[in-house]
């Protein structure tokens, strides 16, 4: 039975410092923290975002647009009964997800996303850059 018991996660990673800080600061709170991982490459025309997002149904996930803002929300909806009887220890639990980005500079037109083995890819391309224009002013 013991080897069923999972290990804590080191928290000696200087790239997590600011996540261990969040879990520290809420570890005693009722508090959840509705965040998730995302990678963001730039690809010359477009910036790709990656969200990790294990265990949910395409359905379960939302992209929002509004006012320059993109909000991904992601819920399990799953049916609360529960038989606490049969379980030594239960770890899975419902909830939901969020996290937004700025899009400014982003052709909002042209926003795309796939879903595919837990990994949300949205594909943001950039906004073609406005050249100023040039002209001659003729003195008077």
């Amino acid at each position: 039975m013991f080897g069923m018991i999972p290990f804590e996660r080191s928290d000696n990673n200087i790239f997590d410092l600011f996540d261990n800080f969040q879990k520290q600061f809420f570890r005693n709170s009722n508090a959840t923290l509705p965040a998730f991982r995302a990678d963001i490459r730039d690809l010359d025309d477009k910036f790709v975002l990656e969200a990790e997002l294990p265990g949910f149904n395409k359905e379960d996930i939302s992209l929002d647009l509004k006012e320059g803002i993109l909000t991904i929300k992601a819920e399990h909806k799953e049916a609360q009964e529960q038989k606490q009887g049969e379980y030594i220890r239960r770890e899975r639990r419902t909830g939901s997800f969020a996290r937004s980005f700025d899009v400014s500079g982003i052709d909002e037109s042209g926003i795309s996303a796939a879903y595919k083995n837990g990994i949300l890819e949205v594909t943001l391309p950039k906004q073609a850059p406005v050249v100023p224009e040039s002209r001659q002013i003729d003195i008077l």
